[in-house]
């Protein structure tokens, strides 16, 4: 399908920066290809197919994610990550920072600013293609930019305090 053909960089990218790890992001990108030829018919003619196939990875990521949760493999965070494309000197050091960062963030909040600011889907999009409602990819997004912003300024990677609400 030559359709699918043109969405195969952007599918490759968002696979990458939600795995860290090429070989892993090609292998989701795949095995999203697979899932979409096999079930075409389900796709409904006239809506955004990139959307739709970023559903159909989102789906199939979660899942994989849920299986290596059960299996007791190692957390996202515990893996190195490397570079999509090779840097030198100063922006190496802030692209490594940043992808550490990105790995520190919730799944939650990484997909939705990973879709949102890189993919560039509107929040509308995003919430299709999460499954969730606008306002929750708004606030997801807020809250994935203050916290990526304070882990590159070297602050802890903990949550915001919460309030006791009597």
């Amino acid at each position: 399908m030559n359709e699918i053909l043109e969405h195969l960089p952007r599918l490759r990218r968002y696979a990458r920066a939600l795995t860290g790890d090429r070989a892993a992001a090609d292998d989701l990108v795949q095995d999203t290809v697979e899932r979409a030829l096999s079930r075409w018919m389900l796709f409904r003619r006239g809506s955004h197919l990139d959307a739709w196939l970023m559903t159909v990875m989102h789906n199939l990521y979660m899942s994989q994610m849920r299986r290596a949760a059960a299996r007791g493999a190692m957390p996202l965070q515990d893996l190195d990550f490397e570079p999509a494309a090779p840097a030198s000197g100063e922006s190496a050091l802030d692209l490594r920072d940043l992808e550490r960062a990105l790995a520190l963030l919730p799944l939650e909040q990484r997909e939705t600013l990973l879709l949102v600011s890189l993919e560039e889907f509107s929040y509308e999009q995003t919430a299709a293609i999460l499954g969730v409602p606008v306002g929750t990819v708004m606030s997801r997004l807020a809250r994935a930019r203050a916290r990526l912003r304070a882990l590159l300024r070297g602050e802890p990677a903990q949550g915001p305090a919460l309030k006791v609400v009597k």
